[in-house]
């Protein structure tokens, strides 16, 4: 008897509490302030929702340079360096701050160390927009390392006061092996008093690494610029998955991948609706693969409020639509 095919739908999966944040703060803005809304960069790291927001009137734009004087502007979940709030304030721009209070955190403590004279070891991505902005906060005593590979190479200022810092959405296994190396060479390197990778990033691993070995096939939905999308298919593969692949959605599914498989791994990326994964496991369904087993490794209930600009406004929008008419 041939074993049945079966998908492992790994939870935690997809939208975090930073992504939903930013995603509802520009639909109120524009339902609030009626369009166009623009948004410096992506507001999140997802195809399908920055399209969908373009249809209702939402703007991308790369730099504030582009966004005419006296107009509503957005910034994205992974943060902006002062430089864009003094930018914005130039132009007389009305600002909705959407950055993620984890990535907030990161800023905070990065202004919180330059002030108390330490240098800082980012440990990130060069040209992510998480790391363009934690750098701006102090850009003098910032030094940036991206893997094992460079820690075993950078060289560091001479001084008692080193600390690191990290982009919240890398792989928490590379980034302690990227620290393992630092320390090795640098034994004075402090570690923040909490850890920066953040919970959402973390809960989406630990399920990938669950479900991963029993897995023939591991389906990672999740754009290809979202840093916690692309590392969910290295920490499957290294937990054991026979393959990995990352797809923006179903539409990139290629049969070939399943020819051979009975075990199908399934997770979403941060930034992704749950839509999409919908749509893949419809796909999937079709070729066979109908049972669905549910492999839940950590319950998430943290919800940020919005912005307070945003609050403040909402709040007196609602008070005007119920002050009576003299």
């Amino acid at each position: 008897m041939s074993q049945p095919k079966r998908v492992l739908l790994a939870a935690p999966r997809g939208y975090c509490a930073g992504v939903d944040r930013a995603v509802v703060s520009v639909e109120k803005a524009l339902e609030l302030y009626g369009p166009p809304v623009y948004v410096r960069k992506e507001i999140v790291h997802n195809k399908y929702v920055v399209a969908s927001l373009e249809s209702r009137g939402a703007i991308f734009v790369d730099e504030v340079e582009e966004i005419p004087e006296g107009s509503t502007v957005v910034f994205s979940a992974h943060g902006v360096a002062p430089a864009v709030h003094s930018d914005s304030a130039d132009r007389g721009l009305k600002t909705i701050d959407a950055t993620c209070p984890l990535v907030t955190k990161v800023h905070a403590e990065a202004r919180r160390f330059a002030g108390e004279g330490y240098q800082i070891v980012l440990v990130g991505h060069e040209g992510h927009e998480e790391v363009v902005g934690t750098t701006g906060e102090a850009p003098d005593v910032i030094t940036l390392v991206q893997d094992p590979i460079e820690a075993a190479s950078v060289v560091l200022p001479e001084t008692d006061k080193l600390i690191w810092l990290s982009q919240t959405t890398l792989s928490v296994d590379e980034t302690l092996q990227t620290i393992e190396v630092l320390k090795g060479r640098y034994p004075n390197l402090m570690s923040p008093p909490s850890d920066d990778i953040c919970y959402a990033t973390q809960n989406r691993q630990v399920a990938v690494k669950e479900i991963a070995p029993q897995c023939d096939v591991l389906i990672v939905v999740g754009s290809g610029n979202s840093s916690n999308s692309v590392r969910l298919v290295e920490v499957a593969l290294d937990a054991g998955a026979r393959a990995s692949h990352r797809v923006d959605s179903a539409v990139e599914l290629k049969e070939a991948w399943f020819e051979e498989a009975l075990t199908v791994g399934l997770t979403s990326g941060a930034s992704v609706p749950e839509i999409l994964v919908d749509e893949v496991l419809a796909w999937l369904a079709e070729r066979g693969f109908a049972t669905i087993e549910l492999v839940k490794t950590a319950e998430e209930t943290l919800v940020f409020s919005l912005p307070p600009e945003l609050r403040r406004d909402l709040k007196a929008a609602s008070l005007q639509a119920i002050k009576p008419k003299e």
